[in-house]
């Protein structure tokens, strides 16, 4: 337990983390990588190129110092990273290594200001943030281990098979080297890959969610090539995917992970919703249902930019044929001449909840979201406008955020 004492010199401390918290985790990442660059391998760099993994440890160093007196109120978000640090291999030895460039960070970008006593004082927060941390990867390495088909570390897949999904997206179905089990998991979750980018001196590791049921035979990942853009580089895992990786090649996978999934312990309306690629996990959660529980009513809803880019859509159609509790909308922002309303798709624009609000509100619901992080705020303001409870909405947001922050 921390002292009072300590407790408010961490808090004193909020007003210059609103302020100047990205420059300090900037200059945070820059140390640690040049003096342990060997952790370039277990951070998305890509994150760092972009920016994203500095604001969003900004945000949760920020959050932590706000609720130093009451850490238990971030228990959903520490929960999240834990999930997201295990598929990345982060283990208790890296803490210290952590802790220390962030003390020095501090002392270097805020100088007189960092007392003795306040990097004191950030050194008991921070190993009181570790603790939590570790002893919830720690269960999380072992529970992994111990499941049906489970392992530590990393696990050699082969790819059985690929399949063109859209333009842009790619299914890939991955069975165990070892030829033991396919490991059960819960349809939402996603697993690490770790391949090498680039000119191959880089190993990096993606989250990507898994695709397709909890099944005895494979794995899938659907996984959306990533195009630069003006303040995004190319996805150097994703498009190495695309174009390096083919069948009867060998990839590394974690062990399935994350706390958005499907509540299986439920018989009530379940309301899928996402954006673009953010399809993928709830199609795992769709397929489980049809599958597990085809009593169960169902509302599938998905955007597109346009049908080349709607990836499994046909599968979508065959099931929405098949099940008479399954209901579907489609969105496409752009409508070729080649589309076929009520088909293809069912409304033009983008997701709007409101035009089929009749469809969507569902007594007892619970809700699925997953996409882009405008599509996201979006699409819970619209939710949370209709009274939908906030403990019956549930969310994954694409990159990096709060709950990503490492």
């Amino acid at each position: 337990m921390l002292s009072a004492a300590t407790r408010k010199l961490v808090r004193d401390t909020v007003p210059a983390l609103k302020e100047h918290g990205v420059r300090l985790t900037r200059h945070f990442y820059q140390r640690m990588f040049s003096r342990n660059p060997e952790l370039k391998h277990v951070f998305n760099q890509a994150h760092q190129a972009n920016g994203e993994q500095q604001q969003a440890l900004a945000m949760a160093v920020l959050a932590y110092a706000e609720n130093i007196d009451d850490p238990s109120v971030l228990l959903p978000v520490l929960t999240r990273i834990a999930h997201k640090h295990a598929s990345l291999g982060i283990r208790a030895e890296h803490y210290p290594i952590v802790g220390m460039h962030l003390l020095a960070s501090i002392r270097e970008v805020m100088g007189a200001a960092a007392s003795d006593a306040l990097i004191d004082a950030w050194a008991a927060a921070y190993g009181q943030l570790a603790d939590m941390l570790v002893e919830a990867e720690n269960k999380l390495y072992t529970d992994a281990a111990t499941a049906k088909g489970g392992w530590s570390g990393w696990r050699p897949f082969r790819i059985g098979r690929r399949t063109q999904e859209s333009e842009e997206i790619t299914s890939f179905y991955l069975y165990p080297v070892d030829g033991g089990a396919v490991p059960d998991f819960l349809p939402g979750q996603f697993v690490s890959v770790r391949g090498r980018a680039g000119d191959g001196t880089l190993i990096q590791p993606r989250q990507y969610s898994l695709s397709d049921a909890p099944n005895d035979h494979y794995l899938r990942l659907s996984i959306k090539r990533e195009a630069g853009l003006s303040d995004r580089p190319d996805g150097l895992i994703s498009n190495w995917m695309h174009d390096d990786v083919r069948e009867g090649d060998l990839i590394e996978l974690s062990p399935p992970f994350g706390d958005f999934n499907l509540h299986l312990d439920r018989d009530t309306p379940v309301v899928l919703i996402s954006g673009g690629v953010g399809l993928t996990p709830m199609v795992s959660m769709l397929n489980h249902v049809t599958r597990e529980q085809p009593e169960r009513q169902v509302v599938f809803v998905h955007g597109a930019r346009h049908r080349g880019v709607h990836a499994l859509g046909d599968h979508l159609r065959q099931l929405t044929a098949s099940h008479p509790r399954l209901d579907t909308a489609i969105f496409y922002e752009l409508a070729g001449p080649e589309d076929r309303p009520g088909v293809d798709y069912h409304q033009i624009g983008r997701v709007d909840l409101g035009a089929i609000r009749d469809r969507v509100i569902l007594p007892e619901a619970d809700y699925y979201l997953c996409g882009p992080v405008p599509f996201m705020r979006a699409k819970l303001q619209e939710l949370q406008s209709f009274g939908i409870p906030s403990a019956r909405i549930h969310y994954e947001v694409f990159g990096s955020s709060l709950a990503a922050a490492a």
